[in-house]
């Protein structure tokens, strides 16, 4: 069986599975963020997939760039990520996400399975339910919602 199928809770079912394109305007990569993700993967939150990171070059082409060149300070070791690759995201899924980008600029691929969903959702299919949709909504979004309704509030 293979391993996005060994969900915890019991259930031999992945949980919902999600993909993230995190652009660097500049390619200013810090890795400010690559603990925060770290600390996800350790407690067990998510299961990370894939991980590449690319940038635009001024001709427009896509370079990968190695995670060695992401950590910022080198303060964190983020060899537990090297090679993180489950073959799902493939060079046109890369390309597209790349098309997203202006040159100069450089991109996070993230695909990663909701470990704290597994069990739910394993559940949920099991009596029968199914997804019939589904999104996300941008915080930026969400921020300025909730700044309108305290401004008429």
């Amino acid at each position: 069986m293979s391993d996005l199928t060994n969900a915890p809770g019991g259930t031999t079912e992945p949980g919902p599975i999600d993909y993230l394109i995190i652009e660097f305007p500049g390619s200013r990569l810090t890795g400010e963020g690559m603990p925060l993700l770290v600390d996800l993967v350790d407690r067990g939150i998510i299961r990370l997939l894939d991980l590449t990171f690319v940038k635009k070059e001024e001709d427009g082409s896509l370079v990968g760039i190695e995670l060695a060149d992401v950590n910022g300070d080198g303060a964190l070791d983020l060899t537990v990520f090297e090679g993180v690759s489950s073959g799902l995201v493939g060079q046109e899924d890369i390309g597209e996400a790349g098309a997203l980008l202006a040159p100069g600029d450089s991109a996070a691929i993230l695909l990663y399975e909701n470990l704290w969903a597994a069990p739910l959702a394993a559940a949920l299919r099991r009596a029968g339910a199914r997804m019939v949709a589904g999104g996300r909504i941008p915080v930026e979004d969400v921020i300025e919602a909730l700044d309108a309704l305290e401004a008429t509030g």
